[in-house]
């Protein structure tokens, strides 16, 4: 299992840092470093920077990542040409993650100017079977509801590009398995995973392809620190953000319907009652089960993160430290990068 360490847009890093925390990675045994992407700094630059710090002093560099771009925020030819880019950069030690974001989101869609005839699984379904054309180096035709291309290639043909897809619904996952090459989860216990790998699997073999060829990739918040409560907030604050539902978005649907399928719906519903009743964000934090926060990631002392990253990357290809900080500062983020480090 390939170790990878993830470094979030929301760290608010500089430029400096993100090259010192990359070289760090290297030192540290890391195989990959990865980010998310939004509409702010672009992730495709901070992965070049990371492979330019890390080639400098280890040649070759680390693999870098993206988990992943929603693409409401990008078209495909944009995507493409960034990731062929990037991925010539690195020398092929690139990968693209892709997810359908909040396209499900009604309100997310009108401030983006998309149609309301975009649904999650076509949409997906466009963009990848386009993206890896593309980044194969082929002329693409193609005639979908949320893609139209017609005789459009790139002016280059990058080293491969893996193009992976955010996935965590049985629909979404049997389309990872038929068209791309991984599936990029996120806040699953190990028995999730399971799950997710087989429906994976059965849309690899409708397809005619080798399971084993679709990756399994996935985040791991891990939040550290002394004082296990100062941990503790900053890692559910980072956990509600996915698993309440939002506002006027069926709860069945997105990350809320994702932690409905592992069993949390109760509990999740008692919180989302109360924050309509006008609790507050810290009371809500106060009130979030332990037991749902723990079973999904780990916060508290250094000491017992390695374990429990151990235990949740159970059944991954590419388990990813997604770092969690708990304080302020760039301790806090290298706390996390020591404490879960690959062993030697």
């Amino acid at each position: 299992m390939e170790i990878g360490v993830g470094l979030d847009n929301g760290l608010g890093l500089t430029w400096d840092e993100h090259r010192e925390l990359a070289r760090l990675a290297v030192q540290q045994g890391y195989e990959s470093v990865w980010t998310n992407a939004g509409n702010g700094r672009d992730a495709m630059h901070v992965c070049a920077q990371w492979w330019v710090a890390t080639n400098q002093v280890a040649p070759g560099g680390l693999g870098t990542g993206i988990s992943v771009m929603p693409v409401g925020l990008w078209s495909v030819p944009s995507m493409a040409s960034e990731a062929a880019t990037v991925g010539e950069i690195t020398g092929g030690r690139f990968t693209l993650g892709v997810g359908s974001g909040a396209i499900h989101n009604p309100a997310a869609r009108r401030t983006l100017g998309l149609p309301d005839h975009l649904r999650p699984i076509g949409t997906m379904r466009d963009y990848l079977v386009t993206l890896r054309g593309l980044l194969a180096g082929e002329t693409v035709d193609y005639e979908g509801s949320a893609v139209r291309l017609h005789g459009f290639s790139l002016s280059i043909k990058p080293p491969r590009v893996p193009v992976v897809l955010g996935a965590l619904g049985p629909r979404m996952l049997e389309l990872a398995g038929e068209a791309s090459d991984g599936a990029a989860l996120n806040w699953c216990t190990p028995e999730q995973i399971a799950w997710s790998r087989e429906r994976v699997a059965s849309g690899a073999k409708k397809a005619g392809r080798d399971p084993a060829d679709v990756k399994m990739i996935e985040y791991i918040r891990i939040c550290v620190d002394d004082d296990e409560d100062t941990a503790r907030r900053a890692f559910v604050r980072a956990l509600m953000g996915y698993a309440l539902a939002r506002p006027g978005v069926p709860k069945e649907l997105g990350y809320r319907g994702h932690f409905g399928r592992m069993g949390f719906d109760e509990a999740l519903s008692s919180l989302e009652e109360r924050r309509e009743r006008g609790a507050s964000e810290d009371e809500i934090v106060d009130a979030f089960p332990i037991e749902l926060a723990r079973l999904v990631g780990y916060y508290g002392p250094a000491s017992g993160a390695a374990a429990a990253f151990r235990r949740l990357a159970e059944g991954l290809d590419t388990a990813i430290v997604r770092v969690v900080r708990a304080r302020p500062g760039l301790d806090s983020v290298v706390a996390v990068m020591e404490a879960c480090k690959p062993r030697k």
